[in-house]
């Protein structure tokens, strides 16, 4: 799951009113399965293991030395020579003592110059979602496919060489969050205070990529940012601690199905979230009826768009209609969603996405990560809430985990005891969603400033049409209201949910939509 992202509630005052999620979420595959074996290293380098460092002790300890392979591959008709790093970095505190190992893959391409090659760093979101989703899921040299007959089939996923990887175009940097994968706090009781945290996270995220960008001489090199999820309000945040705590301004922003601010998701709250998720329901619905052409979908989902934002929203924002009125609003929002009418009724025309009676119809139970992908409903009677599983966050998503820990094993030759952490849900649940005397972060202002103080500053936005996470519709609204630069984002939409690489066509469209954004 590209990338997993999740929607939580949050009760703690210092929590969003409605979380999102952990950095991804799959779609359906339609293409056949791609199963050549695990890629392995050209040459690989095996470093004989050190004694752990006295600084650290507990799990810090336990991770091996930095492992170097080198590998040469041909990704769309591209051969290329290229490096593998897997390591950490160390983060310190001001009195210089380690605070936490950042565990990370760095690809870089053999004797390419640096002062002319991007370099991009990527992250997933959650918060507590490592970067397997992206790294595994779309960019990296190596890809899970999940079967193209069953793509909730997570026991059969494979891992194979991926002709769509962003190598040929950049240098990549993937980096798990601390508390993430097999980044580690040195203090397991004082992580929370010194990481989990929107500014704490960006400060962390900034500092790492300083060093790994010093310590290898990429200081000069053009420089991206790579989010999914909450990975798209981390990029914000990211971008400018970068440029305020470690003079770095970034080139560009990717995000994929990008969180932009948690009020925009919070559809319990605010009927402007509703309004925005409600064209991604009329795109699956298209979809699954066989309406959604290429050559029509743009126009079908400006349509959706501008019912969504206008009698929608108006009729919402309105005194609630009562009587026939209320009725034909119901019936109008049914006809528009997909949804049975008694349960737009019930909810009053605001389906939330995660609810079990939205998501479970005719036996099947959808997951809110990709409108048109089911698995058999487990509580076909109904559920409460809280119990009703989600099939990409608690199903077929979990097999990046397993896959990255094979992969990093045999191909990278990074061995660890140490298990990967995927999805992290204590980090999640502890994130203080704070900004600086604001009781919830807003990323939006930071986003303008951004735009206005790095006027070449660009942005490259990625949603999939059935995402109910992040929907596209939040993207083209926030991007319509930036009075800056708004010449400077570009939108992009394709077949797919929140992880929309997991479909190969959408995956190699990215892929080609990045390469020209990374070559203005």
């Amino acid at each position: 799951m590209s990338y997993l992202s999740l929607l939580y509630k949050h009760t703690n005052r210092h929590r969003a009113p409605a979380g999102i999620a952990l950095a991804t979420a799959l779609c359906l595959s339609a293409a056949p399965l791609y199963a050549a074996p695990s890629p392995q290293p050209t040459a690989p380098h095996t470093q004989a293991p050190k004694e752990a460092p006295k600084d650290f002790q507990g799990a810090a300890a336990m991770l091996p030395d930095d492992a170097v392979t080198h590998h040469t591959d041909t990704f769309a008709g591209h051969k290329i020579s290229y490096t593998a790093h897997a390591g950490t970095v160390v983060l310190r505190d001001d009195a210089g003592k380690p605070t936490a190992r950042i565990f990370y893959v760095a690809y870089t391409q053999d004797g390419a110059d640096p002062a002319r090659r991007p370099v991009s760093f990527f992250f997933n979101g959650g918060p507590g979602g490592a970067t397997a989703y992206l790294h595994l899921g779309a960019a990296g040299p190596t890809a899970l496919t999940f079967p193209a007959g069953n793509p909730t089939d997570g026991a059969n996923a494979r891992l194979g060489l991926n002709p769509d990887s962003w190598l040929p175009d950049t240098d990549m940097v993937f980096i798990d969050a601390p508390g993430t994968g097999w980044s580690v706090p040195t203090d397991p009781k004082t992580a929370d205070k010194t990481f989990y945290g929107v500014k704490q996270d960006a400060q962390a995220f900034a500092k790492t990529i300083q060093l790994w960008a010093s310590t290898n001489g990429r200081l000069i090199s053009p420089r991206y940012l790579v989010g999914e999820s909450y990975g798209g309000i981390r990029s914000i945040e990211v971008a400018a601690a970068l440029a305020q705590q470690q003079n770095i301004m970034v080139n560009g922003i990717v995000m994929i199905s990008p969180a932009l601010d948690m009020g925009l998701l919070d559809t319990s709250n605010n009927i402007l979230a509703s309004a925005l998720v409600l064209p991604s329901f009329e795109a699956a619905k298209l979809a699954m009826q066989h309406k959604l052409a290429p050559e029509t979908a743009a126009r079908q989902l400006d349509e959706a768009y501008h019912y969504a934002l206008g009698p929608y929203l108006s009729t919402l924002a309105n005194t609630p209609p009562t009587g026939d009125a209320a009725h034909d609003f119901y019936q109008d929002v049914a006809t528009h969603t997909g949804l049975p009418e008694d349960v737009i009724t019930k909810e009053r025309g605001m389906p939330q996405p995660g609810a079990h009676d939205v998501r479970s119809r005719d036996g099947r139970l959808y997951t809110l990560y990709d409108a048109t992908v089911s698995i058999a409903d487990p509580f076909p009677e109904g559920v409460d809430n809280s119990d009703s599983p989600d099939p990409t966050l608690a199903g077929f998503g979990r097999a990046y985990g397993s896959a990255f820990e094979h992969y990093a094993s045999k191909t990278l030759n990074y061995q660890t005891d140490l298990s990967y952490e995927l999805l992290n849900m204590k980090v999640n649940a502890a994130w203080d969603f704070r900004g600086e005397g604001e009781p919830v972060a807003h990323q939006i202002p930071v986003l303008r400033r951004l735009l206005a103080l790095n006027p070449t500053l660009r942005i490259f936005i990625a949603n999939g049409y059935y995402d109910l996470a992040c929907p596209f519709a939040s993207a083209r609204w926030v991007t319509e209201h930036i009075p800056v630069g708004r010449n400077r984002i570009s939108l992009h939409t394709y077949p797919g949910g929140h992880m929309l690489y997991i479909r190969p066509d959408s995956r190699a469209a990215l892929s080609r939509d990045v390469r020209a954004f990374l070559s203005p």
